[in-house]
């Protein structure tokens, strides 16, 4: 690398971001730009490793080490080709992947790991600045027509390799607008949408070809997907959300993340939306369930709108602040996080598990009833068992319920296919990436189960090599995953 000692004289620094008392009164992005002066000595951290073990964390395969050097180096144009070699979509991994890389940084053994992320993220935007990011339409048609269900970064990812190969594919997403949960899923605060919309108006250069309000299955037929198309991908995400079934889960003010953080988001868009029809937190007592990145996103959310109280909760134990015994490196470090949202305020619960909803004469929800649990293993099995005496009731007048996804919508699209479905209800695929049914595809989400925009993007780059495959009988698309 270009600074051999960089590591032992340079420690990781936070990246900057925007003071708590400025951001949460508006939606602009909570992270700054990180200095490239400071940026250089970061990327002057990462070790000259035998074995770069970022490469196993990341599925993309991205190339960290060497971009890493040529930052420090000051080659930023060589960098930016080097990465696009492995992830079209930096620009939105930079910002939402929660970096499985860094934890598997050979630094993190014993320091702070290499800041990849951030590097990542300045390289794109640098690109972008300087005009070095371009619009990339195939020298050759093949002839062949693609159809992409889901806009999400999977099908924008196989959207764009299956282009690039020379196939004319257009991407059908049922919403008003593309981009998935990338749109409506994702606060402004952590990406604002003009990012997405910059590489969308690329992609439409290129010759991808989107069309919306087009649900599949529903007001679009499968037939003539299948009659007007050589080939199919379906990417429609897993979108089917873990419900909490205890009585009282029927009471008004009790709603799905995605239900709530897709109306903020289409206000933030400029659409008009009724004040019966949107759900605001302001001056309210908010409990949110669930810990993960979708709480997060909610607890951010109900900052801005001007909740009068926060609880989030969430059943495992407070993780530790630094790696346990059972968790060595490389894996990821399941370690005690606190993301921009939690730096904004509110009060994190851990280990209890919600009995019941109480609501009032109204039939509007008013408080909770909850328990503390202890997590137990029997017989290779997680259990959470209620300690007793430690119940407790909570008032609140809203209620978020972020417990994450159990898997695709099995309904419309994928029954009028026929498709086979894995154990746990995903769309099952061969090594091609060809579900079972011949020509049809499946990506992202929808077949893997909910996981990281990383492992989207890398998936989508897979299928549209197996897509390519299965109509040429060869392709020189790379694929990072098998």
């Amino acid at each position: 690398m270009g600074k051999v000692t960089g590591f032992l004289e340079i420690k990781r620094k936070k990246w900057p971001t925007r003071p708590v008392e400025e951001r949460i009164r508006d939606w602009k992005e909570a992270y700054l730009p990180f200095p490239q002066d400071e940026l250089k000595k970061q990327a002057a951290r990462c070790m000259d490793c035998g074995i770069p073990f970022c490469h196993q964390g990341c599925p993309l395969g991205n190339i960290i080490p060497d971009w890493n050097d040529l930052v420090y180096r000051d080659h930023w144009r060589d960098a930016i080709d080097r990465l696009h070699a492995t992830n079209n979509f930096p620009e939105w991994t930079g910002r939402l992947c929660p970096a499985p890389c860094e934890g598997s940084c050979v630094l993190e053994i014993n320091d702070d790991p290499v800041t990849i992320k951030a590097i990542e993220l300045s390289i794109i935007e640098r690109a972008f600045e300087e005009g070095w990011v371009s619009a990339q339409p195939p020298a050759v048609r093949t002839g062949k027509r693609v159809a992409v269900v889901g806009s999400g970064p999977a099908g924008l990812a196989a959207a764009q390799q299956a282009n690039r190969a020379g196939h004319a594919v257009t991407v059908f997403e049922r919403a008003d607008r593309i981009g998935g949960l990338l749109r409506y899923g994702i606060p402004e605060f952590k990406m604002e949408k003009r990012f997405l919309d910059r590489r969308l108006q690329l992609m439409e250069k290129e010759g991808v070809g989107f069309v919306t309000n087009a649900h599949v299955g529903v007001n679009v037929p499968i037939a003539e997907l299948r009659d007007g198309f050589d080939a199919l991908v379906l990417a429609g995400g897993a979108c089917h959300a873990r419900d909490l079934p205890v009585p009282g889960r029927e009471l008004a003010g009790i709603h799905f993340a995605m239900e709530y953080l897709t109306l903020q988001n289409r206000r933030c868009e400029g659409d008009s939306l009724p004040d019966e029809a949107f759900i605001t937190a302001q001056g309210k007592r908010v409990v949110i369930i669930g810990g993960g990145d979708t709480g997060a996103d909610c607890l951010g959310t109900v900052h801005r709108q001007g909740a009068s109280s926060v609880h989030q909760f969430e059943l495992l134990p407070r993780p530790p602040d630094r790696r346990a015994p059972d968790n060595p490196w490389p894996e990821w470090p399941n370690i005690f996080r606190v993301s921009p949202a939690h730096e904004e305020g509110g009060e994190r619960v851990y280990a209890v598990s919600t009995q019941r909803f109480l609501g009032d004469e109204r039939g509007h929800v008013r408080a909770l009833q909850a328990v503390e649990v202890q997590m137990v293993r029997e017989g290779g099995r997680v259990d959470f068992k209620p300690v007793p005496g430690t119940e407790f009731t909570l008032a609140c007048d809203l209620v978020l319920l972020a417990m994450g996804f159990v898997g695709p919508e099995r309904g419309g699209m994928l029954a009028e296919l026929g498709v086979k479905l894995t154990e746990r209800g995903n769309v099952w695929r061969d090594a091609q990436w060809m579900t079972s049914v011949p020509g049809v595809f499946t990506c992202g989400d929808m077949q893997r189960g909910q996981s990281l925009i990383v492992w989207a993007i890398a998936e989508g780059r897979s299928a549209a090599r197996g897509v390519d495959r299965y109509l040429m009988g060869k392709s020189d698309l790379p694929a990072p995953l098998s």
